[in-house]
């Protein structure tokens, strides 16, 4: 008996044209054992295949479905991490403007987002050359956290195949459905991180409700008044 359900959650080749419309977000929350948040599975052989030895890897969540597992980034996948917020904002951007995303995961407050192999030595590259990464200067220094970009040698831990909606544990957002899943690569995820990078107010010039100070007035510390 398979632990997870079959795979009947594959995209349509159609839905190119329709899935910009759906917020994923209202679907996870008004349904919260929607077929999106569950790996079925072709998505669990698929995940699978990023370890040495597959049937091994299967046959041990056939009997821990509720655990979660690690794996091995570079062959099959990598991961970019990144802050929840700022996640979920790429991915708004990514299912409302642009081609969607590929499987997404939550773990200890920040959005691991699956990507074409390679991805995790190009888009910090990107970043950089963009003037958007932590190397940029000015106001660019501070629309775009720190990425962890996950590649070759590196491994994440992957959330059960099996989970309620409920718990603190690592979780999908977009679960794996098919064996061959898309994968956005690092010019789609720079697209992203640009996007949401512009979107946001520079803490340099951000607006504020005083007028500005006179340089030649006096300043009083008040901070110990009572």
């Amino acid at each position: 008996m398979s632990a997870w359900p079959k795979d009947e959650t594959t995209r349509p080749a159609a839905a190119g044209a329709s899935h910009r419309n759906v917020d994923i977000f209202a679907l996870l929350r008004d349904q919260p054992r929607h077929q999106t948040a569950q790996v079925t599975a072709a998505g669990a052989s698929w995940l699978a295949g990023a370890t040495a030895y597959p049937r091994s890897t299967l046959s041990q969540w056939q009997a821990r479905p509720g655990s979660p597992g690690v794996l091995p980034c570079g062959s099959v996948f990598d991961v970019v991490n990144v802050p929840a917020l700022f996640g979920r904002r790429m991915l708004e951007q990514l299912w409302s403007e642009g081609p969607g995303s590929g499987p997404v995961a939550t773990h200890r407050g920040r959005m691991l987002l699956f990507a074409a192999p390679g991805t995790a030595q190009r888009l910090p590259s990107l970043l950089g050359w963009e003037e958007w990464g932590t190397g940029g200067t000015g106001e660019h220094r501070a629309s775009v956290p720190p990425l962890l970009c996950h590649g070759t040698g590196d491994a994440v831990t992957v959330p059960p195949l099996a989970s309620g909606s409920e718990g603190a544990g690592p979780r999908w957002v977009v679960a794996p459905d098919t064996r061959n899943p898309w994968l956005p690569g690092p010019d789609v995820l720079l697209w992203a991180c640009v996007r949401v990078g512009r979107s946001q107010p520079s803490p340099a010039s951000g607006y504020s409700i005083f007028p500005p100070a006179d340089p030649g007035a006096n300043v009083y510390d008040v901070t110990r008044r009572r």
